[in-house]
């Protein structure tokens, strides 16, 4: 351990995790009675990741009234969820209601720390008859096309079969292209089809109007349906554009995504507020949509995300937490559409943030960041980003980026070890793992 490097550190400054209850007192009370809590993740396949923000989140529902669970998922197999855990569904257990996530990466919902949080939330909403007090699971994404539009038309046909036939028709558009959107943008690019662009807005405007002529209908539950196709019929709008514009390599598929899904939590913040007063909502998504892109060199190339666009909405009534990990195992992929590895995470780079975390004098600690934050950690540094893939023979370029933690966050969680989150569907090359004389030893 390097002494002049941990003195940069002052006593307080780090805030130790211990694994006990009382591990996210401090970080209640810095939330305080903000609405708004966004909880990141360094990766998309660390365990420790998925289960500290269970933790926090199980108490912000029991201490601090948060009713709404909104995750960096596709919302028809979120609305499944959604469903167990409302106990409106016939599915038997957890790993039932999980199945509707098949399209990669499965593991980042398909897994084991993902059945404990769904279970528990069940078991909370139980001991709960008022609806007000349960707490749902939704879905912000929009890689869902296909889904969406069977789940639009599924629902007219309960309510107006007429309807429902317009809405196959008006998406028969997509009938080209049976495999998910990205097929369809590039149908579009190469001039092999014509957009469907009028017809989702055409099915749009016709789905609002069917939720104005609906919304007289009673009961709560009935316009939780309403909703959801409804924000099945903005997602196939959204998402059209989306993959659209994914080919053009530019910044502006990110930027619609993360519009989308910023557009999301203010439509289900909406209907939950015009039923039960002020929601409070957690937010489950990668630290980078969840850190305010503004303080990064993505946002210096145009880059807007939904940490951003929440603080720009709702200011001082946000929270945002990103989490950090030096070293450990993850599981990922090589490659987009392979299958899921448990892979090495090499140690972090020279002039990192998580360098700088990894020879303080705790493997696990809380740090206050905004005006609270060290001195030492004013000055911009590397962080590490590992989405659903992760190729360390590229470390530099492929994870890292330039950023300001303090104003990209409010707080920051640091596990310095980290272990690989375990699939449900476990295979062979994962029981494996990464062979340690795979592992790069060189920058």
């Amino acid at each position: 351990m390097t002494s002049s490097i941990v003195e940069v550190f002052q006593p307080g400054d780090l805030i130790a995790l211990d694994g006990g209850d009382h591990d996210y007192d401090e970080l209640l009370d810095l939330i305080g009675e903000r609405r708004f809590v966004l909880l990141g993740e360094a990766s998309h396949g660390s365990h420790e990741f998925y289960r500290e923000r269970s933790r926090i989140t199980q108490r912000l529902i029991e201490e601090r009234g948060f009713t709404v669970v909104a995750a960096e998922a596709d919302w028809p197999d979120a609305s499944r969820v959604n469903s167990y855990v409302m106990g409106r569904s016939d599915d038997p257990d957890a790993r039932a209601a999980l199945e509707g996530f098949e399209r990669f990466p499965s593991w980042m919902w398909r897994n084991k720390d993902i059945v404990e949080f769904v279970e528990w939330l069940r078991a909370h909403n139980q001991e709960h008859i008022d609806e007000q007090f349960k707490a749902g699971f939704y879905g912000l994404d929009l890689y869902s096309l296909h889904a969406s539009m069977e789940a639009v038309i599924t629902y007219l046909h309960s309510v107006d079969p007429e309807a429902a036939s317009e809405a196959r028709e008006r998406y028969s558009c997509f009938d080209h292209v049976r495999a998910e959107g990205a097929e369809y943008g590039r149908a579009v690019t190469l001039d092999h089809m014509v957009p469907c662009e009028d017809v989702v807005v055409a099915q749009l405007v016709a789905m609002q109007k069917k939720t104005a002529e609906l919304l007289a209908r009673d009961g709560w539950t009935a316009e939780e349906r309403l909703f959801s196709a409804s924000q099945n019929a903005r997602l196939v709008h959204n998402a059209e554009r989306y993959y659209r514009t994914m080919y053009s390599g530019s910044v502006s598929s990110w930027n619609l995504r993360d519009q989308h899904m910023a557009e999301t939590l203010a439509h289900l913040v909406e209907h939950h507020d015009r039923h039960f007063g002020p929601t409070k909502v957690v937010v489950w998504a990668h630290n980078s949509h969840v850190g305010d892109a503004r303080s990064t060199e993505l946002g210096s190339a145009g880059e807007l995300n939904v940490g951003q666009l929440v603080r720009t909405a709702w200011g001082e009534d946000s929270f945002l937490i990103g989490f950090t990990t030096d070293h450990g195992r993850v599981t990922a992929a090589s490659n987009w559409g392979e299958p899921a590895e448990r892979k090495h995470v090499r140690p972090a780079l020279r002039g990192s943030y998580e360098e700088l975390f990894h020879l303080a004098q705790h493997d696990r600690f809380l740090i206050r960041l905004g005006d609270q934050a060290p001195v030492t950690l004013e000055r911009e540094r590397l962080e590490r980003a590992i989405g659903v893939i992760y190729r360390p023979e590229t470390e530099r370029r492929s994870h890292w980026f330039s950023a300001h933690l303090p104003s990209q966050f409010d707080a920051v969680i640091h596990i310095d070890h980290t272990t690989a989150v375990e699939p449900l569907e476990r295979t062979a090359i994962w029981d494996t793992g990464e062979p340690p004389e795979t592992y790069p030893s060189g920058l």
